[in-house]
């Protein structure tokens, strides 16, 4: 905190060449040994501006503020056109990226599921058919050969069908 009675004074005061005063608005958020910290800020957004933001503000407000100046400041470092922002558009890209993935993999699981069940039942009929009756002929009407889908990894998978058109639906 202050530097009266030998302690040290904040990294802004410090930085800014000045005695720190009791009252210091900056040492609560800048303490001595994160220099770097208020260098940051100091460089992006200058330390009177920093001042008037921070009496601007009640004082249960400053800790958050700070916080977003030390944030915004580091990006602004880092990506001197876009800051934070830049990070933000990345971390969207990638969540809509991620949304896509995980659509088609649910189409995929959706027509797993309908293949198990399509293949349970026919197993299922045949197998509990009265021995009087023979199971339908493949040529009969009631086998729907439209509806059948190749396993996914298959060679007759990609015959115009896949898992994405489902999304285009």
């Amino acid at each position: 905190m202050p530097g009266a009675g030998g302690m040290s004074p904040c990294a802004a005061c410090k930085l800014l060449r000045r005695r720190c005063a009791k009252d210091c608005i900056f040492a609560p958020f800048f303490p001595p040994d994160e220099p770097q910290k208020f260098a940051y800020v100091h460089k992006v957004f200058g330390a009177s501006n920093v001042n008037k933001m921070l009496q601007d503000l009640p004082v249960y407000q400053r800790a958050d503020a700070v916080n977003s100046m030390v944030y915004e400041a580091n990006s602004r470092i880092r990506d001197p056109v876009y800051g934070c922002v830049g990070a933000i558009s990345a971390l969207q890209q990638q969540v809509a990226q991620l949304q896509a993935q995980l659509a088609v993999s649910q189409a995929e699981i959706v027509c797993m599921r309908m293949q198990h069940a399509s293949t349970t039942i026919a197993l299922g009929q045949h197998c509990k058919s009265p021995s009087h009756l023979s199971p339908p002929a493949p040529s009969s009407p009631e086998i729907n050969h439209q509806n059948y889908r190749p396993p996914i990894g298959s060679a007759a998978a990609h015959d115009g069908f896949s898992a994405g058109s489902l999304l285009e639906n």
